[in-house]
């Protein structure tokens, strides 16, 4: 069932809300949709309440006149939460829908939380001042502020559907079928190119390294060996978060930045014996 939902600043919340059992909240990355979860949410509905959010501007939810900042994601979904009477839920992050978790822990602490699954995401996306080469590698760091700000000006200029297209190819296995392909770009093109700029920079230049030893719930780890998203930044995340568990999923397990589109059946498993407690 498709839902929508109004913040209190506004802006129109559409999300998709199938089965009954634990709430398992389901938040996809920049730029990209909840309809990338689409192999998990017919998969997990029979033992689970599965929400899938498209975040403000994002997917099917209506452009937002402001906002475009992770911690105001986070509270978008700690207010969706709230709507619908969810006291505790398991949270799927991907990519910079780890970061809104990140967000919702560091301002709610974890009371709201039964198990967190976190994929792909560098514990900062932006080389932070004072960092030594260990610290980059560890944390994941992609770029510098510099290369950041030349990014975001390339998506808001003439050629930005170009630029996002070269950024999707960076997350993509190479024997990615074509028209899977052309469907990511399609749903990352949905989001107003100065809107996104902008919550691209704010995404990439927080430093999220002082919150996972904080995290004192279940949680499930997910890199890929060939993604943009260094899997030693992973292996180091899974290290601060005490009682983890680590998946890497190898090139043939779709093992860039979208195994749960590119492999599913595998990565389902993963996530279904994490669920289980196995």
């Amino acid at each position: 069932m498709q839902k929508n939902f109004t913040t209190t600043d506004g802006a129109v919340l559409t999300y998709t809300d199938e089965g009954q059992g634990p709430a398992l909240i389901m938040l996809p990355g920049w730029s990209q949709s909840a309809a990338m979860f689409r192999h998990q949410i017919g998969h997990f509905s029979p033992t689970n309440r599965v929400l899938a959010v498209d975040f403000r501007g994002h997917g099917k939810s209506p452009d937002a006149a402001r906002g475009f900042r992770i911690f105001r994601f986070a509270a978008d979904i700690m207010e969706l939460m709230k709507h619908e009477k969810i006291e505790k839920a398991t949270l799927l992050g991907w990519s910079m829908g780890a970061s809104v978790i990140w967000a919702m822990i560091d301002i709610f602490g974890t009371v709201f939380i039964d198990k967190l699954i976190l994929i792909d995401e560098p514990a900062t996306v932006m080389r932070q001042a004072g960092m030594s080469n260990e610290d980059v590698l560890n944390s994941g760091a992609l770029f510098d502020a510099a290369t950041m700000i030349a990014i975001a000006d390339q998506i808001k200029g003439a050629e930005g559907a170009t630029a996002r297209g070269a950024f999707l190819d960076g997350m993509i296995t190479k024997g990615i079928p074509a028209d899977l392909k052309a469907w990511l770009l399609q749903e990352n093109l949905r989001v107003n190119a100065v809107h996104i700029a902008n919550l691209f920079v704010d995404h990439c230049s927080i430093d999220w390294r002082d919150i996972f030893s904080r995290i004192d719930r279940p949680t499930l780890v997910i890199g890929g060996r060939v993604s943009h998203v260094n899997p030693r930044s992973q292996e180091w995340i899974h290290g601060q978060i005490k009682g983890s568990r680590l998946v890497i999923f190898e090139e043939a397990e779709g093992g860039a930045h979208f195994a749960f589109i590119e492999a599913p059946e595998r990565f389902n498993e993963v996530v279904s014996d994490f669920l289980a407690g196995q």
